[in-house]
């Protein structure tokens, strides 16, 4: 397939698919906010409201009127999101539930941070568009509570016992290096270029072991490595969607080298978490080997495979790396016959090792509004962008 087709490929299913998939089903026009359990059809099967997933949505939305096109019924549907969400969605401190009720009562404690950064990513990009000072001060409340969040994120609900085996989580700087991008416009360049340099710092130095060749999900507060369950844990997924975020702020700095580690990092996860038997990237996997303990280690979910092309778009645009490039094809011909649906719209979430769909449902407690379209709306420009290059690599040679 040429790049023509591939842009197109991918512009078209944002657009006439997986967008009009969300708009057509997901918003509860009674009480406000998003339906994200949505089933093969699109149809509702349960109304609790997860609150990052309410986030991501209303982000997305205004993203894509933000870089897409002034749609009017994107910026509603973000808007009376954000609406909800401001009314119901934090606790008197400001932190924001894990889920909600239909019509807004909290139903799971604060506990997880993940909640507060794409509120934070919600609210920034919608201030961005509609200039709302009240949308761009829960923003910025939100990210400074994270940051005073980050090192104890789950607080008082954290039910390890304190001291024993105090560990830090790959997941903090990596969403950090993603979501200050978001916020910039509305905080100092300084704390901005902190959170960079620190998260990349974290990202490439602390949970980066290259004696191993991965990326780990957990390391002691020193960064040295835990012989556990969790400290052995490796997650390809999300080490692979850090390497493109790290691409893109290195892009950002004209930071080369930066860029030539991220892609063979990239690179060495691809290779590491390939299931060799069946295709497809595993879930999660035990850096010595050893049986893991997530017992759905081995499943095939659809975000880790977008965010693993991603990686590869992004490493072969900076790159031109051709390992990149072979590594998207074959990502490509797996995701697309397995996880896209043509007959409904949207994409499954979740295989079973073999390749056979698990769960048929669209949406639920964890899969919402957002993987699915951003890696189609990266991917369609990110694909322009090296036919781009292309083209001018074309004209420079006549």
């Amino acid at each position: 397939m040429n790049l023509d087709d591939l842009i197109l490929q991918y512009r078209s299913h944002l657009l006439d698919d997986v967008v009009p998939f969300w708009m057509n089903n997901s918003q509860d026009m009674e009480f406000g906010g998003f339906f994200t359990c949505l089933d093969r059809t699109g149809k509702v099967y349960d109304t609790d409201k997860f609150v990052w997933l309410q986030c991501r949505e209303v982000w997305l939305f205004a993203m894509l009127y933000d870089e897409v096109e002034r749609n009017p019924g994107w910026l509603d549907l973000a808007k009376q999101g954000a609406d909800f969400l401001q009314k119901y969605g934090r606790d008197m401190h400001g932190n924001w539930y894990f889920s909600l009720t239909r019509e807004g009562k909290p139903l799971v404690q604060p506990y997880n941070i993940f909640s507060d950064c794409f509120a934070c990513m919600a609210f920034a990009r919608l201030h961005k568009i509609t200039d709302d000072p009240n949308h761009g001060e829960i923003a910025k409340r939100t990210f400074f509570n994270i940051l005073e969040r980050q090192d104890h994120a789950k607080g008082i609900y954290d039910k390890t016992f304190p001291g024993t085996r105090p560990m830090r989580s790959f997941a903090m700087p990596m969403i950090l290096s993603n979501l200050v991008l978001e916020i910039e416009h509305l905080i100092d360049s300084q704390i901005v270029e902190k959170t960079i340099n620190n998260s990349i710092d974290q990202v490439t130095h602390l949970f980066y072991r290259p004696e191993f060749g991965v990326i780990l999900e957990n390391v002691a507060n020193d960064g040295s490595f835990v012989d556990s369950f969790d400290g052995r844990l490796v997650n390809p997924g999300h080490g692979l969607e850090s390497m493109w975020f790290i691409m893109e702020l290195a892009n950002r700095n004209q930071n080369h080298s930066l860029i030539d580690k991220a892609t063979k990092i990239a690179l060495d996860l691809m290779q590491y978490g390939w299931d060799t038997e069946r295709g497809g990237l595993f879930y999660f996997m035990d850096v010595k080997g050893h049986p893991p303990d997530k017992l759905e280690w081995d499943q095939k979910l659809w975000w880790v495979h977008q965010e693993a092309m991603l990686a590869m778009l992004k490493g072969f645009l900076y790159t031109g790396n051709q390992k990149c490039w072979s590594w998207f094809e074959k990502l490509q011909d797996y995701s697309w016959s397995h996880f896209a649906d043509p007959e409904y719209g949207e994409w499954f979430g979740y295989l079973n090792r073999r390749g056979e769909i698990l769960v048929d449902a669209k949406g639920g407690k964890w899969k919402g509004c957002f993987h699915t379209p951003r890696f189609l709306f990266q991917s369609w420009k990110t694909l322009q962008l090296i036919k781009n290059g292309q083209e001018k690599n074309d004209e420079d040679t006549k």
